[in-house]
């Protein structure tokens, strides 16, 4: 029987995927496990000194959901591990190396406060009230625990880009000493804490530095490529395992090479789920998980076939549903959001005629967002089934005209099914097929 508000819940396209209940792997289907290969390289490869990692994808193509499922394998094997989203304490459009790392401080002792390891923090508290006096904030630091007061201080900072730049005025020379201050006086500590409690090293997962904005910077450098590539150094020195969230535009940035030799490897990509192969012939398999993906949210505790026999509650019938799963793309979070746009023109079971209804709006939506000059380099992508490394490309990846699939020969590239529906598109495609 559906639970109807337990279902809208569990389609709510703001929010990412925390119970278990409703997680499908799609590892098969995707080119290989990620999470446990990000695993493997903090449990096996490199147990006893920290390491740092980086891990990409479209936007709403389901990292927090993995990065959830890294957090539970990992506590699992005995580590203790502080997930966090960046945006929360970040103006993404305008992000510097000193607002990552007093992110960090943030999210750390609140964690290690909350555990009850309550080491010494001279630096760090006396870094609060100098921060405190330097924005002329309106509040006594004295009075909170360091991390009451770094998170009042990236709030105000958030908030005003006037005390963003007198915090960077601040923190920026200082950068070095507030690295070694997180190593000394809390991650050095809570590593010697944890080991004596019989647990493994600590591992920080800094989630949603994947939406910085993509701006330019000094000499034209991406907002990314400054902070993962040129300051890219500073990242790795915090003594502890990191894994840091990244923009898709970086794999294919001209500096590409440069930031894998700085990390040690390529990042890591979570590709969209296939509903079709390179060459256009049906992925059952990828259609089958997607069924799965959504039918999961209406029955969690039922299994596999009880949820396919249960379809008729929330679809008029299940090719409803595959049209539903086709015209996401494989995209997890476009496909809630249509979802979503179900739940708000009527209860399930959901007509076809309104799933086409929302269908039209996204598509007009999307068509509206497209220059002529796009459409052009739109169509030549999908020809090759490749992009080139320039910032035309990149936007339209960075804006979900194209997405991003992995198979056994590498990567490819197809153009938003959304958009694939469209005139301009027939038209080219009636001509491509038509041409001798």
């Amino acid at each position: 029987m559906l639970n109807l508000q337990q279902f809208y819940d569990a389609c709510d396209p703001t929010q990412p995927l925390r119970d278990r209940r409703y997680y499908i792997d799609f590892s098969a289907v995707r080119g290989g496990d990620l999470v446990q290969e990000l695993e493997r390289k903090i449990v096996r490869l490199a147990r006893n000194h920290p390491t740092t990692q980086l891990f990409t994808g479209h936007i709403g193509c389901g990292k927090s959901t993995e990065l959830f499922r890294l957090k539970a394998a990992l506590e699992r094997r005995n580590y203790e591990v502080i997930y966090f989203e960046s945006d929360r304490d970040l103006e993404m459009a305008d992000v510097e190396i000193s607002d990552i790392l007093l992110s960090v401080a943030h999210n750390l002792t609140a964690h290690l406060e909350k555990r009850g390891m309550v080491a010494p923090t001279t630096y760090l508290q006396s870094l609060c009230q100098n921060l405190a006096e330097a924005l002329r904030t309106p509040m006594e630091i004295s009075s909170l625990s360091v991390s009451a007061g770094i998170a009042s201080i990236t709030a105000s900072a958030k908030q005003s880009p006037d005390l963003r730049s007198q915090l960077r005025q601040y923190l920026e020379p200082r950068t070095r000493s507030l690295i070694n201050a997180l190593n000394e006086e809390l991650l050095t500590p809570a590593n010697q804490w944890l080991q004596e409690q019989g647990k493994n090293r600590l591992v920080v997962i800094m989630d949603n530095l994947d939406r910085i904005d993509s701006t330019s910077r000094a000499q034209g450098r991406l907002q990314s490529e400054y902070l993962f590539v040129d300051r890219g150094e500073q990242l790795k020195q915090l003594d502890c395992h990191m894994v840091y969230t990244i923009p898709l535009e970086l794999m294919f940035s001209n500096d590409l090479v440069r930031l894998a030799n700085r990390f040690g490897s390529n990042p890591m990509v979570l590709p969209m789920v296939p509903l079709q192969d390179r060459q256009g012939k049906a992925n059952p398999q990828g259609l089958a998980l997607l069924q799965q993906m959504v039918l999961s949210r209406a029955f969690p505790d039922l299994n596999v076939n009880q949820r396919l026999d249960q379809v008729g509650e929330v679809f008029d019938q299940l090719s409803t549903l595959d049209r539903l799963c086709y015209i996401s793309g494989g995209h997890m979070r476009n496909l809630i959001r249509l979802l979503d746009g179900c739940l708000r023109k009527q209860d399930p079971p959901f007509q076809r005629s309104v799933l086409e209804a929302v269908i039209r709006n996204e598509r007009d939506s999307l068509m509206g967002l497209i220059s002529d000059q796009e459409w052009q380099l739109l169509l030549r992508a999908v020809s090759r089934q490749d992009v080139q490394g320039n910032e035309d490309y990149n936007i339209l990846v960075r804006s979900l005209f194209l997405y991003e699939y992995r198979d056994a020969e590498g990567r490819w590239f197809g153009i938003n099914p959304l958009l694939a529906e469209t005139p301009p598109y027939q038209a080219w495609r009636s001509q491509s097929l038509g041409a001798p």
